[in-house]
């Protein structure tokens, strides 16, 4: 079974969000890098992108598929995980340590349509 932390919160699209101070950090989560397998490549964005609410923000590919990875809430990309660029199997080594990218939300609202632990647990059985 795949890992699910409390206190984080889940898109349908697998990934994950933490708030800290306004920023969102986002990845993906143990169940996605378990259906992707090996990862070899993450397309990251630039710093000072703007992605709305579900919109494709890069991509994910591994040796068995390629997967569009969504920014679950509204905002500007303040960081990029730049380790990923030489060692994307970090996400295979830990999905939630491993996060991709830091987002200032415009609207931390947006935060109540997405699952918490129990919710996103439930929809990956």
């Amino acid at each position: 079974m795949a890992k699910v932390l409390e206190g984080l919160r889940y898109a349908p699209s697998h990934e994950w969000v933490k708030v800290e101070g306004g920023i969102a950090i986002i990845g993906i989560s143990d169940f996605a890098q378990a259906e992707l397998g090996d990862i070899s490549y993450v397309d990251l964005p630039s710093v000072g992108d703007e992605f709305a609410a579900g919109e494709e923000f890069g991509a994910v590919e591994s040796v068995k598929a390629a997967s569009d990875v969504y920014c679950p809430v509204s905002g500007v990309v303040t960081e990029v995980n730049e380790a990923l660029d030489d060692a994307p199997q970090l996400i295979n080594e830990d999905p939630y340590a491993n996060w991709i990218i830091k987002v200032k939300m415009n609207d931390a609202s947006q935060l109540d349509a997405l699952l918490d632990a129990a919710a996103y647990e439930a929809s990956c059985k």
